[in-house]
């Protein structure tokens, strides 16, 4: 049996606790998907006050509607899609109301992660980081979720598929379109400033498909 295997099987036998009156398997739920749940609310609505409360509403909406939970998907694809549902709803109505944050949560936890204390790698990863958000936010809302899904969240495209309801060829063209997209905004000579990129962020944006290292001249 696989991780993932042994991941649906203890998480469906909490699921089946859970249905029969067992309030512990329904908070082990919770403790077992709330900082992925919290993750992607953040990733999407961009405000971290708005994912702490999607996360809460995520979760008493699916204990309130156990009972109606038939088993067809995994209960995280349950949970996922309610939370993709009410993130772009969040977002929407923010910006209905022309509402936006000044400080990205985003960027900040990116940047603590990332810089380990440095600070001229927190100059340097502020400026990437902030630029890499601004591409990813232009996308088509489907699509954004996609990546978000895929990259972020570490789902394979026949969960995605399950949680945006639509095609694993569709989710495929999404991502391949977003990184063509993507690429465009994060190419090297677009991020080149007084100077270049340090090989380590180069290479790791490279390794997640971000962009193309460009060949000097006179190399095939």
């Amino acid at each position: 049996m696989t991780h993932a295997e042994r991941e649906a099987a203890t998480a469906s036998a909490l699921v089946d606790a859970a249905k029969a009156g067992d309030q512990r398997a329904f908070e082990s739920l919770v403790r077992r998907y709330r900082k992925r749940i919290f993750a992607l609310a953040l990733h999407i609505c961009g405000s971290s006050s708005e994912a702490d409360d999607i996360t809460q509403d995520v979760f008493l909406k699916a204990f309130r509607a156990l009972a109606q939970f038939e088993g067809r998907s995994q209960f995280f694809t349950w949970v996922y899609r309610m939370t993709v549902n009410r993130s772009l709803n969040a977002r929407r109505d923010r910006s209905r109301r022309g509402e936006d944050t000044l400080d990205d949560p985003r960027l900040e936890l990116a940047v603590a992660v990332d810089a380990r204390s440095n600070p001229s790698r927190t100059a340097e990863l502020r400026q990437t980081y902030a630029r890499l958000l601004r591409a990813l936010d232009s996308l088509p809302a489907d699509m954004r979720t996609t990546v978000i899904l895929v990259s972020l969240q570490g789902l394979s495209h026949g969960e995605c598929s399950v949680v945006q309801d639509v095609s694993e060829g569709t989710i495929a063209w999404r991502m391949h379109e977003a990184r063509r997209r993507m690429n465009e905004v994060m190419a090297p000579e677009k991020l080149q400033r007084k100077r270049e990129l340090s090989s380590e962020l180069a290479r790791a944006l490279t390794e997640h498909g971000l962009f193309v290292p460009v060949m000097p001249k006179g190399r095939a």
